[in-house]
This record gives structure tokens, sequence and C-alpha cells, in this order.
């Protein structure tokens, strides 16, 4: 890490510069951790507090663009799913000043009834992400799936 690199909102001083590019990161990995427990959650209302208005969404699913449509496109995904379990790792995260672009790797898992899963996949996420006055908020969402595993019904858990 260069510390004595500067940003726009140290003024200078790199040891604050440093502070705060910190906090920008650990902001947009909470920001990851709540794109996925949102999706777990059902909370499809409470869009904006994850994404910006003009949001474009981009996954196997679907393409849109907005804040409402991405709320759709998850309901419509995840809606016919009594549980998802979405885990988020490897997050990469590169911050210019008030905008971040990052990468993630997703395994998520979704059961149609009861404990059992249904099937697993693996993806590929790239995202951006602005500073809002409401915090960090991701403005694109790439995602590729790489894997799937069906477990068949009565698969265990």
């Amino acid at each position: 890490m260069n510390v004595g690199a500067t940003n726009e909102r140290g003024g200078g001083n790199a040891a604050q510069d440093t502070v705060a590019r910190l906090a920008d990161r650990a902001a947009i990995t909470d920001l990851l951790s709540r794109h996925g427990r949102w999706l777990d959650d059902r909370r499809f209302d409470d869009v904006r507090s994850v994404f910006t208005d003009d949001a474009v969404v981009v996954v196997g699913s679907g393409e849109v663009q907005g804040a409402d449509r991405v709320a759709e496109l998850a309901a419509r995904s995840h809606g016919p799913f009594a549980r998802t379990h979405h885990m988020t790792a490897n997050p990469l995260v590169e911050v210019d000043g008030d905008r971040a672009v990052l990468g993630a790797q997703q395994i998520a898992v979704f059961c149609r009834e009861g404990e059992t899963p249904e099937f697993t996949v693996g993806e590929e996420y790239r995202m951006e992400a602005v500073r809002t006055p409401e915090g960090w908020r991701l403005s694109r969402v790439e995602g590729d799936r790489l894997w799937r595993l069906d477990h068949g019904s009565g698969g265990g858990a």
C-alpha cells in the first residue's frame, strides 16, 4: 500500500487518506454482504438500501435498469424458493473518489421447500458502486454463472 498517496477527501494528509480509503473499502465490503442478505431476507421493497435509482443489473435471469426493475427481477428469480443462501467471498475493491469497481465470487443455495437444497450455483461478479448521501450503493452488477450443482429430489442436507 502506498501510504504517501493522497486522495481528494483527505487533503494531503497520508494517514487520514489511508484511513479514509480503508473506511471506504470496509463500507463497500459491507455493501456486498448487504446485497446477499437483501436477497436472502427477501427485502425486495428495500432495494434502494443496496442499489442506486438508475442501477443496471445483468445476470443470467435477466438484464434490467432502474431500482424498481432490479427489485422485480430479484423477486421473480428468487420468489419461487422458500429459502436462499448467498455467500459472497474474495472481494476485490478499487476506490477512486466517489466511485468504486469491485469483483467478488458468490455461492448461492436455493431451496424450494424445507431445508433440502434444490441446487447450488457458483458465480463471478463485476460491480460498480457510487457514494451517495445515504452511503455506498451498487450502480452496476454483472454476474456470470460458473457452475451449477443440482441436488436432485430428496438429496440430503
